[in-house]
C-alpha cells in the first residue's frame, strides 16, 4: 500500500478541525495531524515530513501569516476563512479558500496542492538511481554492523557526514565503503 501524504489540520476550534480532518482522509490519500496551537504545528513540521498545512485564519498562539513564515519552503498552507479574513491576509502564498466550503471543494483543493507539492518534490529531492540507493544501503548495513548503530542512527550518520564534507550522500557512502 502506497504511503499516505501528512497533512496538519490546525484550527482553534476541535469541531471544525475534526470535520475537516474526516473529509480529507476520506481522500483515501491523505492522513491528518491534528494540531491545536502554531506551536505544534511548527514541533510536527521539525519532526516529520508534511505535504501541506490545513488551516484557519487565527491559532491560539499566531496568525496563519506568522505560521506560514516559519514552514518550511517546501510546506504549503492552504487557509480556510471567511472572504472578509482573507481579505485580511497579505501573503500571496498562502492558498485561500473561502468558508464555508464544501466536501467537494475542499477536496479538490487539497488535492490540487498535494500534486503541487509532489511535482516541485521532483525538483528539490530528485530520486536517486538504483545503484545509488544501494550505495547507501550499504554503507548504512557497514555502519550497523561494525558499530552497532541502528538503521536511523546510520543514515543520520551519512547525512550529516556529507553536510559535513559537503558532497553527495551517495559519496560519503562510497568513502565509508572504499574504506572498510
Amino acid at each position: 500500500m502506497a504511503q499516505k501524504d501528512k497533512v496538519i489540520v490546525a484550527f482553534e476550534g476541535e469541531k471544525s478541525a475534526w470535520r475537516i480532518k474526516e473529509i480529507l482522509e476520506s481522500m483515501g490519500t491523505v492522513s491528518c495531524i491534528m494540531c491545536r496551537t502554531a506551536d505544534q504545528v511548527r514541533r510536527v513540521v521539525n519532526k516529520q515530513r508534511i505535504y501541506a498545512v490545513v488551516c484557519g485564519y487565527k491559532l491560539p498562539d499566531a496568525s496563519a501569516e506568522e505560521l506560514f513564515g516559519d514552514l518550511p519552503d517546501t510546506c504549503p498552507m492552504l487557509l480556510i476563512a471567511t472572504q472578509a479574513m482573507l481579505d485580511l491576509c497579505g501573503n500571496r502564498d498562502i492558498f485561500p479558500l473561502p468558508a464555508p466550503v464544501s466536501k467537494g471543494m475542499l477536496i479538490a483543493s487539497v488535492h490540487m496542492l498535494l500534486q503541487m507539492e509532489h511535482r516541485m518534490e521532483q525538483y528539490i529531492h530528485p530520486q536517486r538511481k538504483e545503484e545509488e540507493e544501494h550505495l547507501i544501503r550499504q554503507a548504512k548495513e557497514l555502519l550497523m554492523c561494525r558499530h552497532g548503530m541502528t538503521e536511523e542512527d546510520a543514515h543520520y550518520h551519512l547525512q550529516k557526514q556529507s553536510m559535513d564534507r559537503g558532497v553527495r550522500m551517495v559519496q560519503t557512502a562510497q568513502m565509508i565503503l572504499n574504506d572498510a
